[in-house]
């Protein structure tokens, strides 16, 4: 049963979130790193783009869910779990911007750039992927990147979609650098005496794919 639902855009300190979430016991959490390592969930994932996704199918073992393409189900997530918490993760939009631009555009649109192992499921999951896209930025995956301003408006629009369709009890909204303080007090959990995961930031996510071009 999901109880946390992560509504924040990809390159908003998605991968730290899960990382913080398992370790706060509201684990597994959801990813799109979970259907790189279980491909057979591509399967279970196509029929969100009609409306028809059964979620407890779809999410089935898992506790949370952060990131595309659960992030862009934000609404009927809500609704299936209504007891569910929502995390909103946000970040500077022109540095989110950049972020995007380098990595995940980077491989959605040239699926031979990712690692060789994220290849098959970069393949399978492009009609939805494309799908989340376009409804998230207007545009198609074959066409260049939107524009800055473009995109940082849809990133502050998604801000306050998210934030205005709940109640203030139910989200949280979350930036990165907060550490745990914020993120604990909202789930009623006792803060760990460990640093605050740092994960999959911009620097780490390019070299990956550097290192799968020069393979």
């Amino acid at each position: 049963m999901i109880e946390v639902i992560g509504a924040g855009l990809p390159r908003t300190g998605t991968t730290s979130l899960k990382a913080a979430l398992e370790r706060l016991g509201f684990g597994p959490c959801h990813h799109m790193q979970e259907i790189g390592a279980h491909p057979e969930q591509i399967e279970l994932w196509r029929p969100a783009m009609d409306g028809t996704a059964d979620w407890d199918a779809v999410l089935r073992g898992y506790r949370a869910a952060v990131d595309w393409p659960s992030a862009h189900f934000w609404r009927p997530l809500a609704l299936a779990y209504p007891n569910a918490k929502i995390i909103l993760t946000v970040r500077d939009p022109h540095a989110w911007y950049a972020s995007l631009r380098d990595t995940v555009f980077a491989l959605l649109s040239d699926p031979g750039a990712a690692p060789r192992e994220l290849q098959p499921v970069i393949t399978g999951l492009r009609p939805l992927l494309a799908r989340v896209w376009r409804d998230t930025f207007g545009t198609s995956l074959d066409e260049p990147m939107p524009g800055e301003s473009h995109a940082v408006e849809v990133f502050l629009r998604h801000t306050a979609d998210v934030t205005g369709a709940l109640p203030a009890d139910r989200i949280l909204t979350y930036e990165a650098g907060q550490g745990w303080e914020p993120l604990c007090d909202f789930l009623g959990v006792p803060v760990p005496d460990e640093p605050y995961p740092r994960l999959n930031d911009r620097q780490s996510a390019q070299d990956r794919l550097r290192g799968a071009a020069g393979r």
